[in-house]
């Protein structure tokens, strides 16, 4: 199928801080289009999806999904469809996860988390709709020059990704844990279900918006599995070493609620280290797929070196 006037092509001339300003401030753009106006009846949920969503956060999934469209060369319009998807998936795991039934938490993205700002039974509904939007803004990427077929597969790639094999399904071996010590190899398991799913849908619905071949998306597969566990290890380390003002959410939970941790399980300077040789992993797959892989690159090195 040609692909649409309006497909992306990486410009590695462009500062990598600058590239994300702009994909950022696209993203931005695209969720405040897709969700509904504050004043629109329900007001109050409106108001708390849009809280939940807007202005804050690091936007690592839509930055994920416009860096692998740019290697496949997918069009814009359909990259924001999936961008809005992953992060609308992301933003109601978090206001889920901050519920008193779950984490318990009062602090995200540096301002009150949803239930305390809206109360319980309105975060419940935010999580609910957030979900369900963001398979709306999935099937949209087929209005944008995206096959039907692919876009059936993203759908799936999506739902699998933060269901009961993936995320969901990792926050219930997370929670299930608490006050236990896992054996490495569960602890790795976990998390490719909890934090890696969703990272790796993110590459993946990216590159389905374009054209990629099959060798192509083995490294892409192998780039997504090696950042996707690199984050959570990241965010395990700043967890023990980070503060809440740069954070924008409580340090130490993870400690407090006895959950365990790759600092916990492996120590500090063997999670470092196991950062390090995953964001090996990453560079020697992104070597592999070659220049238009750049931004894939630049992630990369972002997730590892990031101190919040």
């Amino acid at each position: 199928m040609p692909m649409p006037s309006m497909a992306t092509t990486p410009d590695t001339a462009e500062p990598f801080d600058a590239w994300i300003a702009r994909r950022g401030a696209q993203v931005e753009q695209a969720l405040d289009r897709l969700l509904p106006p504050a004043d629109t009846a329900p007001v109050r949920l409106h108001e708390a999806m849009r809280y939940a969503v807007l202005g804050g956060g690091k936007r690592v999934r839509p930055l994920l999904v416009y860096a692998a469209g740019e290697f496949a060369g997918a069009p814009q319009a359909a990259l924001d469809a999936a961008a809005c998807a992953l992060e609308c998936v992301h933003a109601y795991s978090l206001v889920h996860d901050d519920l008193p039934c779950m984490d318990d938490d009062v602090l995200r993205r540096g301002k009150p988390t949803v239930h305390v700002a809206f109360g319980e039974a309105t975060a419940m509904l935010v999580g609910d709709a957030l979900q369900a939007l963001a398979f709306a803004s999935t099937a949209a990427a087929a209005d944008h020059g995206v096959a039907a077929s692919a876009v059936v597969a993203m759908v799936a790639r999506l739902g699998h990704a933060a269901g009961s094999l993936g995320m969901a399904g990792g926050q219930a071996i997370d929670l299930d844990a608490v006050g236990t010590t896992l054996e490495p190899a569960a602890l790795r398991d976990m998390h490719q279900r909890k934090t890696g799913a969703l990272l790796g849908a993110s590459v993946a619905l990216g590159a389905a918006c374009g054209r990629s071949t099959e060798a192509e998306r083995v490294l892409l597969e192998r780039y997504a599995e090696a950042i996707g566990l690199a984050f959570q290890v990241v965010d395990d380390i700043l967890d023990v070493v980070g503060d809440a003002a740069a954070l924008g959410k409580t340090a130490g939970k993870d400690a407090d609620h006895g959950k365990p941790t790759y600092v916990s399980v492996l120590g500090l300077e063997a999670s470092r280290a196991l950062a390090d040789s995953l964001l090996r992993q990453a560079r020697e797959a992104v070597t592999a797929l070659g220049p238009r892989a750049v931004r894939l690159g630049d992630i990369a090195e972002l997730i590892v070196t990031r101190h919040s």
